[in-house]
C-alpha cells in the first residue's frame, strides 16, 4: 500500500488488535444511526489488551444534510459526534486510577472543517470547540490522548482532530502525508503576498512550509513512523510513554505547551519563549488598569 490517504477505517484495523474493533460504540454510548455524522468513525477497541477509544475521519462518505462535508472534512455533526465520544470515555473510566483509564487514539486523515454558509449559521465552529475542549479535559484527566496521522491534516480540521494530543505521531512524506496551517496558496491569496517570496519564506521557515518534516521540526509532530506497519508498535509505545510521563507529574511534557517546548529543542520556534516574556512584560505594565 503506498498511503492511507481517504484510508481511515483500514487504518483502524492496521492499529487495535485483531476484531476488536466495535464501532459506535464508547461506554454508555450506543449510536447505531449511521446518519449521523456520518464522517466520524466512533468506537471501542482493543490495544495491546487494554481497552481503548478510537476516533477517526471516513474520507469515502459524505454527510447527505451538509453538502461540504465529505473526503474526511470534519463537519458540525461531526464535531459534535466525535466530542460525545470523549465525553463518553472520561465519564466510563471517572472512577478509575489515572494509571487504568483508557487510551484515546485519533486517527487523522481530515482537509480541514466543512466552512459552507449553512455549516457556519448552524454552528459548526462551536461543534469543533466542544471536540477540542473535550480531549483537553479528557487529557488532564489522565487519559493518553495518542494522534496518528495517516494521510491529511490540515488547518482547522488538524486543529480540532489531533493537535489537542498528549502525543502526535505521523507518517512521513514518503506516504504522501500532508500537514499544513494553510497551503501557500491561501496564505498568498489572504495576506496578498507574492507566492514565489512565500514559497522562498518555506525553504527556511518551517511555520510557512508544508509537510511532516516541517512540523516535526516545530515540535507539532513528536515522532515519524517511516513504515505503515510500525504504527501499531509506535501508538502502542507512546501510549506507555505518555503514561509514565503523567504518573510522573509531567504534564507540561505533553500536549500543546509540550509540543512547544520540543519545538525550541528542534530549532523550529527558537522566538517562541521570548515573544512570551514580552507579552508577559507589557501585561504586567498594564494589568492594574484590568485586574481590580
Amino acid at each position: 500500500m503506498d498511503n492511507l490517504i481517504g484510508q481511515g477505517r483500514q487504518a483502524i484495523d492496521m492499529i487495535v488488535d485483531p476484531d476488536s474493533f466495535r464501532e459506535g460504540e464508547v461506554g454508555n454510548l450506543h449510536l447505531t444511526d449511521e446518519e449521523f455524522g456520518p464522517g466520524a468513525v466512533i468506537g471501542t477497541a482493543s490495544l495491546d489488551g487494554d481497552v481503548c477509544t478510537i476516533i477517526a475521519s471516513d474520507a469515502m462518505t459524505m454527510n447527505q444534510k451538509f453538502p461540504v462535508v465529505y473526503a474526511g472534512i470534519i463537519g458540525l455533526e461531526e464535531g459534535y459526534k466525535m466530542a460525545l465520544a470523549v465525553y463518553h470515555s472520561i465519564e466510563a473510566d471517572k472512577d478509575r486510577a489515572s494509571a487504568e483509564k483508557r487510551a484515546i487514539v485519533l486517527i487523522v486523515d481530515t482537509p480541514g472543517n466543512g466552512a459552507g454558509k449553512l455549516e457556519e449559521i448552524a454552528g459548526m465552529n462551536k461543534a469543533t470547540g466542544a471536540y477540542q475542549m473535550a480531549l483537553a479535559e479528557a487529557r488532564k484527566a489522565g487519559h493518553p490522548i495518542i494522534a496518528m496521522v495517516v494521510g491529511r491534516a490540515i488547518s482547522g480540521g488538524f486543529l480540532c482532530h489531533g493537535l489537542q494530543a498528549d502525543h502526535v505521531l505521523s507518517l512521513t512524506a514518503s506516504f504522501n502525508t500532508m500537514i499544513h496551517v494553510m497551503p501557500l496558496t491561501s496564505i498568498a491569496r489572504i495576506t496578498r503576498l507574492n507566492i514565489e517570496w512565500l514559497q522562498d519564506l518555506a525553504k527556511t521557515n518551517p511555520v510557512f512550509a508544508a509537510g511532516p518534516d516541517f512540523f516535526y521540526r516545530l515540535g507539532g509532530v513528536e515522532e515519524l513512523v517511516d513504515r505503515i506497519e510500525a504504527m501499531r508498535e509506535r501508538v502502542i509505545a507512546h501510549v506507555a510513554e505518555v503514561r509514565a510521563l503523567k504518573a510522573a507529574g509531567k504534564d507540561d511534557e505533553l500536549g500543546p505547551w509540550g509540543r512547544g517546548t520540543l519545538g525550541e529543542v528542534r530549532g523550529g520556534r527558537t522566538a517562541r519563549r521570548a515573544v512570551m516574556r514580552t507579552m508577559n512584560e507589557e501585561f504586567a505594565a498594564v494589568a492594574d488598569r484590568y485586574l481590580k
